[in-house]
């Protein structure tokens, strides 16, 4: 089997993706005393009541879990998962530490942000960054439960010991970061820039209507279809337009058959043609 060799730009975004975990971590979670789930949560609620450096305690559960996933999942989990696992506390260790707002609100938001723009850096390459993510993987092994459920009960889990640590306020904070987290991973991981695609029939001016799609947009498909009560062979339009062009589509459309059948949908990527990421 080959081994599949990464370009310098994979590492780089791999590197960069960490290093965006650590500033969350560093910058905003940690000095405010916030555990929003997993590794780097525990290594906050460590610090704030034993005083124990965050890196070592991430770097001593990342081991512990790495141990686990040799012993219940196999060493070909462990290659996916070791270096991310190893790297994030080293990266922890070496980037400054400090309060960058006193308003709690906006720590946790710019936190939860950049923890969910981190980790859908790593999704996006495959990459992890190890900690609580393993667990899941061993229960659904074992015990047939799907990893998002059995990770959420994880990081749960750690948001509650917020009220032992810290008090109501600190829960309500990190449950709030992890709401932020999660809305911001949804869009960076299909992307900001959403497309529209756009379904058209006319009974009486079809092809008036694709001769003005052909000639002002691009990448037109066209679908034979049966009409539901008519049972007539008919032709339907589909094109995938830019947010921006889609009021003067719908314009155009409208103005050539008042009567056309039109349908809309939201479309999160779209690759190929001319978007080519």
């Amino acid at each position: 089997m080959k081994t599949q060799k990464h370009t310098w730009q994979y590492w780089l975004f791999f590197l960069a993706g960490l290093e965006i975990i650590a500033i969350a971590i560093n910058f905003f979670y940690a000095p405010i005393n916030i555990a929003a789930g997993g590794s780097t949560g525990i290594s906050i609620l460590v610090d704030a009541v034993w005083g124990i450096n965050r890196s070592l305690t991430v770097f001593v559960v990342n081991a512990l879990i790495l141990a686990l996933a040799v012993i219940f999942l196999g060493k070909e989990t462990l290659k996916k998962v070791a270096l991310g696992s190893m790297l994030l506390p080293a990266l922890m260790a070496i980037t400054p530490s400090f309060k960058l707002t006193s308003n709690n609100v906006l720590a946790v938001i710019y936190g939860g942000v950049l923890m969910g723009v981190g980790v859908s850096m790593l999704y996006r390459i495959n990459a992890s960054a190890g900690g609580t993510t393993i667990p899941p993987l061993i229960i659904k092994k074992y015990f047939y439960v799907e990893p998002a459920l059995s990770l959420m009960v994880i990081d749960l889990s750690i948001i509650v010991l917020n009220l032992f640590v810290d008090g109501t306020e600190a829960f309500l904070l990190a449950a709030f970061s992890q709401v932020i987290t999660t809305i911001t991973m949804r869009y960076t991981e299909t992307g900001f820039d959403k497309k529209y695609q756009v379904r058209i029939m006319s009974n009486r001016k079809l092809d008036e209507i694709r001769d003005m799609l052909q000639n002002d947009y691009d990448g037109l498909t066209v679908y034979n279809v049966v009409g539901g009560y008519s049972d007539k062979d008919m032709q339907q339009l589909v094109i995938v337009v830019d947010t921006n062009e889609y009021g003067q589509l719908v314009a155009k459309a409208r103005a050539i058959d008042a009567e056309a059948f039109i349908v809309t949908e939201n479309i999160a990527k779209v690759h190929g043609g001319k978007w080519q990421i």
